[in-house]
């Protein structure tokens, strides 16, 4: 089950109820990981007044690369995670090799999973 897959197994990851700076440290962490959209070094925006905010990153899990140690974050972090089922147990097993992960809710369907996970660290 943990073999390389030959095509993009994408998962879709929010995070929210967290500081900006913890939200740069799990996308920096992740995209140490998974070839990301996001740039190497790009930054969580940066939130406008005290609306909350969501931060958004999708990640090709099929070609894992070896990350990087564990990051500290100031607080908990909320991460809604989406993808095939293959894909995001994938992930969620690398978020566990970082960080203390916490099932909060899922949903199955068809042929993908949406999990809420709490991440904090170690």
């Amino acid at each position: 089950m943990d073999r390389e897959r030959t095509h993009p197994e994408p998962v879709t990851v929010f995070l929210s109820d967290c500081s900006r700076h913890d939200a740069d440290t799990v996308f920096s962490t992740l995209c140490a990981c998974f070839a990301s959209d996001r740039d190497a070094g790009e930054g969580a925006a940066r939130p406008h007044g005290t609306r909350p905010m969501v931060w958004l990153g999708t990640f090709d899990v099929a070609d894992a690369h070896a990350g990087s140690a564990p990051a500290h974050l100031d607080g908990p972090v909320s991460a809604d995670v989406q993808g095939g089922y293959w894909a995001v147990e994938r992930f969620r097993s690398v978020l566990e090799s970082v960080y203390s992960v916490q099932d909060l809710t899922g949903a199955s369907g068809d042929q993908e999973r949406d999990v809420h996970l709490r991440l904090e660290s170690r």
